[in-house]
């Protein structure tokens, strides 16, 4: 260990500015140009990594159930629509309630600890899906369980970001962001990728288990596999996390200090954008297997569902850089006005879904409020630390560095609230399909609730951020 731990050391390029006490780094200043140029971008760079890397996996074990419960009827549960929207849903729940209390774990317990805690508790979910899908006479009730328990995946983000945010300067903290978030995001759709290839043969042999045996075709299935396939790589995450992440001490700060942002009206404005855009990104990444199912019963979902996922998550870093060059406030502006019109091009097709070109139309719609769900929230969370600097009086190689940790230390709390508040997203969106096609025999009315959400959205951008009376132009 201490051999490993010298070569670590050596890797932080240590100066007096940047002393580490074991993984701990106690002083940090990116604003300062040659502290980035010499030291902090290499640190930045490298947190940021293994950042990505265990937020994937959360992603992963947070959104499974999108890929897994349009499978359980194959292999023979009688569940019901309703009740397989519900278990895609859920983790969603659980998600965003845990993103509050993640987002406050960083500055108390550091960046590296937390995501070590975070990445542990992927195991208990992973392993409980293994076990419950190999047995038919498993209640409804246990996998309603096991699909609240991935939200814990769902809460990691809250703390990545929150943590990532410190680690970079003003000037790059979009695209980083970006980056961070992209990666995280991009595990919803390679698990609606990936799953559907892995439950067709034995990976693990005797010990991944029996197959089971479809009822579609006769073919075996290994359903089990979508959760077992994800604990190597989350056993590896573990590894890189405690050897190559770090803990700031200007990230310290104390659960009452934090708290104090839900006073702000900025920070809950900021959270109704996010719900716009990324609780729509989580949220019809959920259900859009699902939701195939149901409209276009001779489509097979997971061809196609992974594919809106990815685009959006490809997307988000340049959300993050066309924010960075053209503002945040107007690119989300923008991003919102397109999102609304994809929606209301979704309800088009599927009022004419009868018709031949009505899934190709469906689809496409689709695929554009994927793609500005992914700019959106590159947009978004970029508008957040500038809001906040701007509050604080931060400008580059200007500010005194107890302005810019309070400014840092604020924005990174607003990063965890607002990505909980629109991590809700992830279960209001499909249980909105499963309520309004029980209700309706239609999801139209759900799409239609979204599209009017999202010109509210635009109001909001425009009035606090946008216009040129703006309070905090961003």
């Amino acid at each position: 260990m201490k051999a490993s731990q010298a070569v670590i050391d050596e890797s932080l390029e240590l100066t007096p500015a940047t002393r580490s006490d074991g993984y701990t780094i106690q002083e940090w200043h990116v604003e300062d140009a040659s502290f980035w140029a010499k030291t902090g971008k290499s640190i930045a760079l490298r947190n940021l990594t293994f950042s990505i890397f265990a937020e994937f996996l959360a992603f992963t074990i947070w959104q499974v159930w999108s890929a897994v419960a349009v499978s359980l009827p194959l292999i023979g549960f009688k569940f019901s629509l309703n009740e397989l929207f519900w278990l895609a849903a859920v983790p969603g729940l659980t998600g965003a309630t845990l993103r509050i209390p993640y987002a406050f774990m960083v500055p108390k317990m550091g960046g590296r600890n937390w995501t070590l805690v975070s990445t542990l508790l992927l195991l208990f979910p992973a392993i409980g899906i293994s076990l419950a899908v190999q047995n038919l006479d498993t209640p409804y009730m246990v996998f309603l369980i096991l699909a609240l328990m991935c939200g814990v995946g769902g809460g990691n983000f809250a703390s990545s970001m929150a943590n990532i945010n410190y680690f970079f300067p003003r000037r790059r903290k979009g695209f980083a962001l970006g980056l961070n978030a992209a990666g995280g995001n991009i595990g919803v759709s390679v698990v609606q990728f990936i799953v559907p290839i892995v439950i067709t043969f034995s990976i693990f042999g005797d010990m991944g288990g029996a197959s089971q045996i479809s009822s579609k075709n006769s073919q075996p299935l290994w359903l089990q596999n979508a959760a077992l396939i994800w604990i190597p790589f989350i056993v590896l995450a573990l590894f890189t996390t405690w050897f190559f992440m770090n803990n700031l001490r200007v990230a310290q700060a104390s659960f009452f200090e934090q708290f104090k942002v839900l006073k702000d009206k900025h920070a809950w404005l900021m959270s109704l954008l996010y719900l716009g855009t990324f609780g729509s990104f989580i949220g019809y990444s959920a259900g859009f297997p699902l939701l195939i199912k149901s409209q276009f019963p001779d489509v097979n979902p997971l061809q196609y569902a992974f594919i809106g996922p990815l685009v959006g998550s490809v997307l988000r870093p340049a959300g993050g850089w066309l924010a960075d060059k053209l503002g945040g406030a107007r690119v989300t502006f923008w991003n919102l006005f397109l999102m609304m019109l994809a929606a209301v091009g979704v309800i088009y097709f599927l009022a004419h879904k009868g018709d031949a070109f009505a899934f190709a139309g469906f689809f496409t719609m689709f695929l554009i409020l994927f793609i500005t769900t992914g700019i959106g929230n590159g947009s978004t969370y970029r508008m957040i630390p500038i809001i906040y600097m701007t509050k604080h009086g931060v400008e580059p190689n200007q500010a005194s560095p107890a302005a810019m940790n309070n400014a840092n230390r604020e924005s990174g709390a607003v990063v965890g609230l607002t990505s909980a508040f629109a991590a809700y997203g992830a279960f209001f969106i499909p249980k909105s399909y499963g309520t309004s096609i029980e209700l309706t025999g239609s999801p139209i009315t759900a799409l239609a609730v979204f599209a009017a959400f999202y010109l509210v959205c635009m109001s909001i951008t425009f009035f606090f951020y946008k216009r040129k009376a703006a309070e905090i132009p961003c």
